[in-house]
């Protein structure tokens, strides 16, 4: 494993996963016909939040100081098992596609406590819906990555995307993963990142205490979180061979990889407009559904379809 281009790789994509997010505005906004904020607006969001100052709750413990470093540590240790320009460039020999879900779970994890440990009630509301959302969310992802596996026989990222096809129980099982990814990027129909209405909240009121540094390791951690599930959709979705032995220049692949996160945003804004807010309660049903398209796709990959 080349160690120095795998850090490479890593590091272009946390620099851009910020700006997925602000085109994903930018769609949104030329959807309702407005200006909006410029592309770039969250790397000048992270820049402010670097230098104000960090306050911390006299009621906070290490686990709120320590939550900002292991949620990004998290988020890189997963962003480098997702093949993006090559799989020559990941550390998919360390683990394999669900080694994300577990990866995502220990910084879930640790937010919720931060958001118990900083002794605001909005913050333990937070965290209890984040934790009642991701019983949901978790069983339908892995079903809905099970079902891809099956037709490679096995769960490691290279052979999993490179044997996926157009397959009709991979169509389906892309149909729940978006679903899921909808959750799990704190999007509508389940969250709302444009708003701060405190019986609303959820991801965000789990951030509500945090301040300064903190605050941007956060925010930093939700954009290349972001660019992951949209690199495992677009690879379900559009599994173009990438990596040397396709034959595929380095640029070509960079260039269908950029394609596919595209292609991922601008339906992730298509539908946050044409959707709006559900109640906490009326989730259940959303992610419930997602469940039934990962059982409904196993089932058809089972009858070899």
């Amino acid at each position: 494993m080349k160690i120095p281009l795998l850090l490479l790789q890593a590091g272009i994509a946390v620099l851009a996963a910020p700006l997925v997010s602000g085109f994903v505005r930018r769609v949104k906004n030329a959807l309702r016909m407005r200006q909006g904020a410029a592309l770039v607006q969250p790397y000048r969001n992270i820049a402010k939040y670097m230098r104000k100052e960090e306050v911390v709750s006299e009621t906070a413990s290490w686990i709120f100081r320590w939550t900002p470093s292991v949620v990004l540590g998290s988020t890189l240790a997963a962003l480098m098992f997702v093949p993006v320009f090559s799989f020559s460039l990941s550390a998919a020999g360390m683990g394999d596609v669900l080694s994300l879900f577990f990866l995502f779970s220990l910084g879930r994890f640790f937010l919720a406590l931060a958001g118990l440990d900083a002794g605001s009630a909005f913050g333990g509301m937070g965290s209890s819906r984040e934790m009642f959302i991701a019983s949901f969310v978790e069983p339908a992802a892995v079903l809905a990555v099970a079902v891809v596996a099956a037709h490679s026989s096995s769960s490691a990222a290279e052979p999993l995307v490179r044997s996926m096809g157009m397959s009709f129980s991979g169509m389906i099982a892309a149909a729940s993963l978006f679903m899921v990814v909808l959750a799990e990027t704190s999007r509508i129909p389940v969250d709302n990142q444009e708003t701060h209405l405190e019986l609303t909240m959820i991801h965000e009121a789990m951030l509500l205490e945090y301040s300064g540094p903190s605050l941007a390791m956060l925010e930093t951690a939700a954009h290349a979180k972001q660019l992951i599930w949209f690199s495992l959709l677009g690879a379900i979705l559009w599994p173009w061979p990438i990596g040397s032995s396709s034959g595929l220049s380095a640029v070509a692949c960079a260039a269908f990889f950029v394609l596919k996160i595209i292609l991922c945003a601008i339906v992730v804004g298509l539908t946050e407009i044409g959707l709006a807010k559900m109640r906490l309660f009326r989730v259940t049903d959303f992610l419930g559904l997602a469940f039934l398209f990962s059982v409904l796709a196993l089932v058809v990959s089972g009858l070899g379809y």
